[in-house]
């Protein structure tokens, strides 16, 4: 299937959603030239480590924690922003894991999700109306038309900024600050007041006593040295395949094409036609890889796009995220869990809450109420039991930041607080605090389940 296929195979089909009003074609061609010839962001090692993970995700022996921002910005770029959302991703893996009994693979939406689709190219305000804000590797939030007007060199801020992020990232988490004995640490101040805190800090003291015990019989960061470091890994929708392209390189140990530009890349809801550009482009890498699956998506579907981005049936190669929305997730997700189960496909299903429950609060923000991201979480897990399949992982867009963007949690957010801190860039995020309390949900259910699955054994005895 991919015997003919090149980084620029693309080119050749229809492409949805990406920008074709540059101003400069030969400007825009020297900064992808440019962007050739740069350090790779990730290694093929390292993605092919992820897929190893993901596979033990499609086998039910792990769990996947995907998020971060909706869209990474060049103003909100920070060290503390970065570090605030990769500490909240461990707090929530350390809850997964110790009520679900299983390893938690964390994937970051960072270091690269900048793009993202619009549903229209165009935005009105009064009587102007000027190219929608893209993303920040594309145009600017400002509404003028010198900030809305594509700009190549946003492609080198952006590869810039993922380098920075990158190469913190791996310093937190390798160099100590992911230790699991500063667990009290990790607690953000926000959250440290609020109900999910509280209940944090108890989970906090059971793994504390936990290690205690294990130092007591020699085990200790020294001699174990997962309890110092985490395995991190990045990823975002590989939507500017001008840019994906760029950041393409041959392996030297395999011979494979791999994406650089992060460990795995996923397609939107809105790029999946199977003649179109995007899939062209994902058939030919060898990372491991995502497809959003919404509510249109029928069965014959999903089985069209696994046999042509998985053809060899690779357990990790590829993850499905359903984003359905709390009222249509019954109705649509079972057709496709018996169509991958059915016919053995190996796939990773996961669930993103967050597309599917977005609407427009009456005072104009866009937002997502809190109860119904975690009815869609809920029936993802129990649809997926009913079913026979694992329910592999979350999806989230989420921060580590204090905002107020997404309706009700712990605090009931009312429509009335969102301008209090709305700082998305496109999307509303959950903030920590709501994260955490979606964490605990999750880790109820799996325990639930591991419970059930040591009755029957016992029963079975």
């Amino acid at each position: 299937m991919t015997e003919h296929w090149t980084p620029a195979s693309w080119r050749s089909k229809p492409a949805k959603h990406i920008p074709t009003d540059y101003p400069d074609e030969a400007a825009l061609s020297r900064v992808e030239q440019t962007l050739r010839g740069m350090p790779p962001l990730v290694f093929a090692g390292e993605a092919r480590r992820l897929k190893s993970l993901l596979g033990e995700v499609a086998e039910g022996r792990a769990f996947l924690l995907q998020g971060g921002d909706c869209a990474e910005s060049f103003k909100e770029f920070h060290a503390d922003n970065i570090r605030d959302t990769f500490r909240l991703i461990l707090q929530m893996a350390v809850v997964l894991t110790f009520a679900g009994g299983k390893p938690v693979v964390k994937v970051g939406r960072m270091a690269g999700q900048f793009g993202k689709p619009r549903s229209s190219p165009v935005e009105t305000q009064g009587e102007v109306t000027l190219p929608s804000y893209r993303g920040d590797n594309i145009n600017g939030m400002d509404f003028t038309s010198e900030s809305r007007t594509p700009d190549p060199q946003r492609l080198m801020q952006a590869y810039a900024q993922s380098s920075a992020t990158l190469n913190l990232l791996r310093a937190f988490a390798g160099g100590g600050y992911a230790d699991l004995y500063n667990i009290h640490r990790w607690t953000l101040g926000f959250v440290s007041d609020s109900p999910q805190g509280a209940r944090y800090r108890e989970l906090s003291e059971k793994i504390s006593e936990a290690l205690t015990f294990m130092a007591a019989i020699g085990v200790t960061p020294e001699t174990q040295r997962d309890l110092h470091q985490v395995e991190f890994f990045t990823s975002h929708e590989g939507l500017l395949l001008n840019f994906e392209e760029a950041m393409t390189r041959v392996d030297s140990t395999s011979g494979d094409w791999y994406d650089t530009s992060a460990h795995l890349l996923w397609i939107g809801e809105r790029t999946r036609e199977l003649d179109g550009a995007h899939i062209e482009y994902f058939k030919g890498i060898k990372n491991p890889i995502g497809v959003k699956c919404g509510p249109t998506m029928e069965a014959d579907d999903v089985l069209r796009l696994v046999d042509t981005l998985n053809p060899r049936n690779e357990p990790g190669r590829l993850t499905l995220y359903g984003r359905f929305g709390f009222d249509k997730i019954e109705d649509r997700l079972p057709r496709l869990l018996k169509a991958t189960r059915s016919s053995g496909r190996n796939v990773v299903w996961a669930i993103d809450p967050m597309h599917g429950n977005t609407l427009t609060a009456a005072n104009g923000y866009k937002t997502r109420p809190f109860d119904r991201i975690l009815s869609e979480v809920r029936s993802f897990v129990e649809i997926c039991k009913a079913e026979g399949v694992h329910p592999g992982g979350v999806h989230l867009e989420m921060t580590g930041q204090n905002v107020t963007e997404c309706l009700g949690g712990a605090r009931a957010l009312s429509e009335g607080d969102l301008a209090d801190r709305y700082h998305t860039h496109c999307d509303p995020r959950l903030n920590g605090e709501q994260a955490l309390e979606l964490a605990f949900l999750v880790a109820e259910k799996l325990k639930e389940d591991r419970t059930e699955v040591s009755r029957r054994a016992a029963q079975a005895v």
